[in-house]
């Protein structure tokens, strides 16, 4: 018979959200990025095709729910640094945006192994069911706060 765990809430998704984007943010930091940076490097490189910069800001508004004009000023850094670049309308990653994506994933891969490594798939699972239904129903609370 297995003995069930620690009910778990909202501060604990907190915690363990802001432990595991300390680590990264610490890499972040050595290549003087910032999260939302990096976010916005991400969604870009991830996107099938070259976005707008509206396009861009709103994947990634949705992401982290943070102000639009401060994406805005995101993405004019990724500019500015030259890890994106305009393309006609479109805002494409550079081969220096993709090189330093790249280094910062060999960087946090090892972290990232010892992190989640040893955690029964199972779990896994159940753990990700459980977190897109919390994604889910504060989506829809963040809609209806307007």
């Amino acid at each position: 018979m297995t003995t069930p765990g620690p009910v778990t809430g909202a501060r604990d998704l907190a915690l363990a959200h802001y432990a595991a984007r300390g680590v990264l943010e610490r890499v972040l930091a050595r290549h003087g990025m910032t999260f939302q940076q990096q976010v916005a490097l991400r969604a870009a490189i991830t996107a099938e095709t070259p976005q707008t910069p509206d396009a861009l800001a709103a994947q990634v508004e949705h992401s982290l729910k943070a102000d639009p004009a401060g994406i805005h000023a995101t993405l004019d850094e990724l500019l500015t640094r030259r890890l994106l670049a305009e393309e006609g309308a479109h805002l494409r990653p550079t081969d220096a945006g993709r090189e330093l994506m790249a280094t910062v994933a060999e960087e946090t891969a090892p972290i990232t192994a010892r992190v989640w490594g040893g955690i029964p798939a199972a779990d896994l699972a159940a753990t990700g069911r459980v977190l897109a239904l919390v994604t889910e129903r504060a989506n829809a609370a963040l809609g209806e706060l307007g």
